[in-house]
């Protein structure tokens, strides 16, 4: 064995294993079927440190299950019908996606991802993803359009996908209507603006941070219990600049403690505003276009951008006198989270799919999921608690995924495709048969469906590639579903709601949620902050299997900062991996696979791996890979590195003042003992184990790889507690002579001319029985046991004459 270099190893397993399909799923096994729901990364970018974080976490999870002799279905998906996707391929290809044929452009979408996804795959393949890569499917491909096009027939079918000219959430930016999935908070600088309305001829002041939709105003709204405007309920203000008049109305929504307690209702501000419009019968006043520019209605504003016409308004107001005041204040507003533009509501006809009546069925869904950890089902309660909207799910935008619908020109009657010929474009296709009025003049829906609504049944695009064939049955509902906890709102609520929607059950049994790589300092990273880390430099500095330690420093749903000496200490790990298995296996050569009697030291060494064992998979029951980790790692440097190979060196290097028997149960332990230790740290390291076990156990162990070679199994019979006992002792007294040699600064193999050892007759039998051991690792030529100077424990002290 000569050294190992990581970046020769690496490539070389990962292509060992996808040329012998290590990791394929088999559709022909009697196993149980462990199905995972992989997270489809988006092909627009490349890998950065928060998926290497995330995706190696869930590996380590499949590579534990694939050993406990599952049968793994674990493919790997890509997410290819959003913004993203449509934007990077008009960069590619020079193109514009809303000036050519969809069903042409969606075929330059496919082959152009044939060409940039082996590169992008290679990012996942890199750190040692065992997926089973044959399985694969893209969000835009027909087989998905298929099973999207069917879900939203059936949603319309049940009357739960329904079509409304209603006001809807709209970003001006991207010019699109969104869900309030996609909103998030943003602090920005703005202005409390006190603008004069009249009042039978009285100025009535308003604070408004928005006067740019002074010409949307609609009413006046003040609240009940402020006495201050009592008297002005039911007569008419006069708009400023605009001249029109609005009436002055009541409603206890309004905040009497901010602005002046009085506000205007416009169409549309806010969430508010569409509930006083619905609330009053208020008529609707389009103010602002799709376009993000002031309409019309805005008089000589119209065609401005909104700050434009906010300069502008307030210029005017100020011109006339009708502004008094202007506060600067920060206030906390909704944004695109795409594009961090601020939303505005628009009255827009959309898709919508019913859900608002089914809150308490929601969290009883989210109920019986069984979450890791538990607390992250929080989230998700709150999320449904807080729901406002229907699921609005159709978009203005040119690439994505069709909705399978026309409508009739004559009566209006809405058409669907048949789901024999999905998927289809309306803007390509028309319907096989006329309307029922008998009319054959239809006009095709032009939006296309929210990629979450395509997103939400991944569990669907992945297990019906097999949906005709046996192990169907067997795959869905699907075991796991991975994912971070910044989307568990997106794509974990929306997948949930579409399961229970189509199936009445849950999409999956069990959800792992992971945290966030930060920055060192626990920032998040971002480009314009400048502090991006990316795992491509760290695999290249370093290797897969120590970033791969990194991640597993990190406990589900915990945010980890980056520190690169994590990935040192990994380093570190790697090579005392391979240099402790160089010597043990260097002393195994002239082996024999024959059962041992074992000695106390080696017995020791046996019983306590075997408890490590049993906690290290009751650990990964639970997912809870990081103990798996510290308990696998503390045994392997401190119990048979720091300890046990120093115990044996003597036997394995002076066979001659041993029996046969201790040689061979020394042999014996080292075997399964590093065996085991290689199969513990698998999972998580991948490549170096591969490597030590190929050198060694392949052949003995009649497996392909150490990742089908099967997991551990705890042996109650091998607990020994009177071994635990006298090896934890003897750990103590060798410690206890480590530290004297040190403080005496003596090299820690020189030999001592004395150890005397005080304790009770009853410890003094236990020590007699390892005393050849005892002898070897203290260097001492004599051992006795007398008076003692230097406490071990309650149990022990010594005294040494070096």
């Amino acid at each position: 064995m000569d050294n190992y270099d990581p970046k020769e190893a690496e490539p070389r397993w990962q292509r060992y294993w996808a040329e012998h399909g290590i990791f394929r799923f088999d559709e022909d096994s009697k196993a149980e079927v462990y199905s995972i729901d992989t997270p489809p990364p988006t092909v627009s970018g490349k890998m950065h440190l928060g998926h290497a974080f995330s995706y190696a976490q869930l590996d380590f999870i499949a590579r534990y299950k694939r050993m406990r002799g599952f049968n793994v279905f674990y493919p790997f998906g890509t997410d290819d019908n959003g913004l993203a996707t449509d934007r990077l391929v008009e960069k590619l290809k020079g193109v514009k996606s809303s000036r050519m044929d969809r069903k042409d452009y969606v075929s330059l979408v496919l082959n152009t991802l044939q060409e940039i996804r082996p590169r992008v795959i290679a990012d996942w393949k890199r750190i040692g993803m065992s997926c089973d890569f044959t399985i694969n499917y893209s969000t835009i491909n027909e087989h998905c359009q298929r099973i999207s096009q069917r879900s939203f027939i059936e949603l319309y079918k049940i009357g739960r996908a329904y079509r409304k000219d209603a006001p809807t959430m709209w970003c001006p930016a991207c010019e699109t209507a969104i869900s309030q999935v996609e909103l998030k908070d943003a602090e920005l600088d703005s202005f409390f603006n006190d603008v004069k309305f009249n009042v039978d001829g009285k100025d009535l002041i308003i604070a408004t941070t928005r006067p740019e939709l002074i010409p949307a105003c609609v009413a006046i709204v003040f609240n009940p219990e402020d006495k201050r405007y009592k008297a002005l309920l039911g007569k008419k203000a006069k708009a400023p600049l605009f001249g029109f008049e609005v009436s002055i109305i009541e409603d206890s929504r309004v905040d009497m403690e901010k602005g002046t307690g009085i506000v205007m209702c416009c169409t549309f501000g806010d969430l508010t505003d569409m509930e006083w419009q619905k609330a009053f019968n208020l008529p609707i006043k389009e103010a602002l276009g799709k376009d993000g520019k002031m309409t019309q209605m805005a008089g000589k504003y119209a065609g401005l951008k909104i700050k434009e016409a906010r300069k502008a308004i307030i210029e005017d107001l100020e011109k006339s006198n009708l502004l008094i005041n202007k506060r600067p204040i920060k206030h906390t507003v909704n944004v695109h989270e795409r594009c961090e533009t601020e939303i505005e509501i628009l009255k827009t006809k959309q898709w919508f799919i019913k859900y608002l009546d089914l809150r308490e069925d929601m969290l009883d869904w989210g109920a019986k999921l069984n979450w890791y950890p538990a607390h992250m089902k929080v989230r998700y309660d709150n999320w449904v608690k807080g729901l406002q909207w229907d699921w609005l799910i159709s978009r203005q935008r040119f690439y994505g995924v069709p909705f399978p619908v026309w409508y009739c020109n004559k009566c209006g009657e809405v058409i669907l495709a048949e789901e024999k010929n999905l998927p289809i474009d309306p803007l390509q296709d028309k319907p096989k048969h006329p309307c029922k009025c008998g009319s054959n003049d239809f006009t095709p829906e032009k939006d296309v469906q929210d990629t979450w609504a395509t997103s939400s049944l991944t569990p669907q695009l992945s297990t019906e590639l097999f949906k005709n064939k046996p192990i169907y049955s067997k795959l869905f509902p699907m075991s796991l579903r991975p994912q971070a906890h910044d989307i568990i709102t997106f794509w974990l609520f929306n997948t949930t709601v579409k399961s229970n929607l189509h199936t009445g059950h849950n999409p999956w049994k069990d959800v792992i949620i992971s945290g966030h790589a930060q920055d060192p300092h626990g920032k998040k990273m971002s480009k314009s902050k400048g502090n991006i880390i990316e795992p491509q430099v760290m695999i290249d500095k370093f290797s897969a299997d120590a970033l791969r330690f990194w991640a597993a420093g990190s406990k589900l749903g915990d945010d980890l900062p980056f520190q690169e000496k994590d990935l040192v200490t990994g380093h570190k790990t790697i090579i005392k991996l391979w240099n402790a298995s160089k010597f043990a296996l260097m002393h195994l050569k002239d082996y024999k696979h024959q059962p041992a009697q074992l000695t106390i030291i080696d017995s020791w060494l046996i019983s306590k791996l075997n408890g490590i064992i049993k906690e290290a998979t009751e650990s990964f029951d639970n997912y809870e890979y990081i103990r798996t980790k510290m308990l696998t790692e503390n045994f392997f440097w401190q119990d048979f590195c720091d300890n046990y190979l120093e115990f044996v060196k003597d036997r394995l290097y002076n066979p001659q003042n041993y029996t046969s028997e201790e040689v061979h149960s020394a042999q014996h332990t080292i075997y399964h003992a590093l065996l085991n230790i290689l199969k513990l740290f698998s999972p998580l390291m991948p490549h170096i184990t591969e490597e030590i076990f190929q050198i060694y156990y392949a052949d003995k162990e009649n497996a392909k790889s150490v990742h089908v070679s099967g997991w551990p199994i705890f042996v109650p019979e091998l607990y020994d507690k009177r071994s635990e006992f006298i090896g934890e002792q003897l750990v103590a007294l060798t410690a206890a002579v480590r530290k004297f040699k040190s403080t005496s600064n003596l090299a820690l193999n020189k030999p001592l001319k004395l150890l005397a050892i005080e304790c009770d007759d009853e410890m003094r039998k236990e020590f007699e029985l390892v005393m050849k051991d005892l002898k070897a690792i203290s260097k001492a030529e004599e051992i006795m046991f007398g008076k003692g100077s230097i406490e071990v424990n309650q149990k022990i002290k010594i005294s040494i004459v070096a």
